[in-house]
């Protein structure tokens, strides 16, 4: 048991530090010999890359974060495979039943390694040690990490809320809003009875949230920009 903990903290610490890597910064500073977060909203993500880098700074901020997700996803269902690999092993070994609780039950050992890569990388990246614990709004980087997590029905739904909401608003804080809002309610789906697991995504979906309220705020006075519109504040 000791040793499955300690493998869920590794995971997590290793996914968390993954995260935490602040590419929006580092593209600025190497490339366009700017600090992304002197810049526009000050944010590190790909909105603010794009408004003050360009497309192409803009974009390759994406794609690194992005990739940041998918690395933590694909780690996570390393973890998942070897604890149920093991688990098999051990009990055709003893000859001794897997217990379902931490087979498929409301702890649930695989869907708990993909939660714990999932919960790690959005926060490191929302959290991140190198900025004194700040960071981006953890969008790309979540959205990355459920195609592991949810899979790719999941994920096509979580794109299609984020697309709506910036349809029908033009405001990208919206769709990130609604994409995060909507998480929880796939993770019952795809998580149902796995409590522990659905709980430690429902309460990142929630940080990511947490880490909008300023744009909250923006929308809630009416002053939040909107694709297409004159800047008035930087999201």
């Amino acid at each position: 048991m000791l040793a499955i903990v300690g493998l869920y903290v590794a995971l997590f610490l290793a996914t968390f530090l993954l995260g935490s890597i602040p590419w929006g910064v580092i593209i600025s500073k190497l490339a366009f010999k700017k600090d992304l977060r002197d810049e526009g909203s000050g944010n590190i993500g790909t909105t603010n890359a794009m408004r003050t880098l360009g497309k192409a700074g803009g974009a390759a901020v994406f794609v690194l974060d992005f990739g940041k997700g998918l690395v933590a996803g694909w780690i996570g269902t390393l973890v998942a495979a070897h604890l149920a690999t093991t688990m098999m092993a051990a009990a055709s070994e003893t000859g001794a039943a897997i217990d379902p609780l931490y087979w498929n039950g409301a702890l649930s050992l695989t869907g708990l390694a993909l939660a714990v890569s999932f919960a790690g990388c959005t926060l490191g990246h929302i959290f991140s040690p190198w900025l004194g614990w700040k960071g981006g709004k953890g969008i790309a980087v979540a959205a990355a990490c459920l195609v592991f997590v949810f899979g790719p029905l999941g994920f096509i739904i979580e794109v299609s809320c984020f697309v709506i909401g910036i349809v029908v608003t033009r405001c990208v804080s919206v769709g990130s809003i609604a994409a995060a809002a909507v998480c929880p309610v796939l993770g019952l789906y795809f998580y149902w009875g796995e409590w522990v697991p659905w709980l430690i995504i429902a309460i990142t979906a929630g940080v990511v949230i947490w880490a909008h309220r300023a744009n909250i705020a923006r929308l809630r006075a009416g002053t939040e920009n909107k694709i297409g519109s004159k800047k008035r504040e930087a999201a």
